[in-house]
């Protein structure tokens, strides 16, 4: 038995939006990661089960070792097939936004979303919600956006709906939140879904090693470039610092979520309570942000980077050159020193 943490009244509020309609629209944020997509194809497996005409429509392309999830092959790319999503926007009943607490995450695909008349559900586990949506089931201390997928349908009466198709992306968006279930992980009701999705058939060790142990050539010589040449030690504030410019993700032909994980790997030094990692786009800089412990990773990225998350995960980006973003970053690592 797990406890009841979704507020009864939203529970009705989700159920009576989705009884009533058939065309329902499921979108993640933009840069689609584990979470995002086992959220939004959990959620697709189950709609599909009570006979509803769910779409998955996400604003970027997901990475290749995702490709793998039951039902991923139906997921239509926005910036793939502007047209054809407009369109379903358009026509859609009801919205499920997954995975993000404001519409800017969504980036083109953000007006096509606000613009559509349907009503909009939030489903989310980050700080700071807007408030585009007229029903929001959100809550950040929850680990994953997956799990409350799992805890909405059950407390919705629909445990027997959840097939093993659901119960594999479930599992999958629980496990890459949570790194493998190696931080923000420590509650134990995370393992009672997880013993709940076993029973209905999911090989955990299966699904991690296809998401884990599924590297190209390409993107192993990417770490090991990025380790060896371009991580940067900072020991007085207990910190790392990795970033790769355009010219160097070209050389290593690089895909789609390739430097997934990437951040981490510093976190394994000893010492090392803080690892920051930039990646030079076209038109800005990512930033992904890693903590140990109570450093607060998500008020460095607030503060610095337009930013935000968790307190030991969190994401942000920059609009100055990728030297500049850098030189912020070294000279603000003295303001946080307290946290250490």
């Amino acid at each position: 038995m797990i406890s009841k943490i979704i507020a009864e009244e939203l529970i009705h509020k989700v159920q009576k939006e989705i009884d009533k309609v058939d065309k329902i629209v499921i979108v993640v944020h933009v840069g689609p990661d584990g979470d995002a997509m086992g959220s939004a194809l959990g959620l697709w497996h189950y709609l599909m089960t009570i006979e509803k005409e769910p779409v998955v429509i996400v604003p970027t392309a997901f990475p290749d070792f995702y490709k793998w999830m039951p039902g991923s092959e139906c997921v239509m790319v926005y910036e793939d097939a502007k047209e054809a999503s407009d369109e379903i926007f358009g026509n859609a009943e009801l919205i499920f936004a997954l995975d993000f607490n404001v519409p800017k995450r969504l980036e083109k695909m953000e007006q096509a979303v606000l613009n559509s008349k349907a009503p909009k559900i939030l489903i989310d586990h980050h700080l700071h919600p807007g408030d585009f949506a007229q029903i929001a089931v959100s809550y950040p201390e929850i680990a994953s956006t997956s799990e409350l997928i799992f805890r909405l349908i059950c407390r919705m009466g629909d445990f027997a709906k959840i097939n093993l198709a659901c119960a594999e992306c479930i599992y999958t968006g629980m496990m890459t939140d949570t790194g493998g279930f190696t931080y923000n992980s420590n509650k134990f009701e995370i393992y009672i879904i997880i013993s709940e999705l076993i029973k209905l058939g999911v090989d955990k060790d299966d699904i991690y090693s296809k998401v884990f142990n599924t590297y190209s050539a390409d993107r192993m010589r990417l770490m090991g470039y990025s380790l060896y040449k371009k991580m940067k030690i900072y020991p007085e504030y207990k910190a790392a610092l990795i970033t790769l410019t355009a010219d160097e993700l070209k050389e290593f032909n690089y895909k789609n979520g390739d430097s997934e994980g990437l951040v981490n790997m510093p976190l394994s030094i000893d010492g090392i309570i803080f690892s920051v990692f930039m990646r030079e786009e076209t038109d800005k800089i990512k930033i992904s942000l890693r903590s140990q412990g109570t450093f607060p990773a998500n008020k460095v990225s607030a503060d610095l980077f337009n930013g935000g998350g968790h307190l030991n995960a969190a994401g942000g980006e920059s609009y100055n050159s990728l030297k500049e973003t850098q030189k912020k970053f070294e000279d603000a690592l003295e303001d946080y020193k307290d946290f250490l």
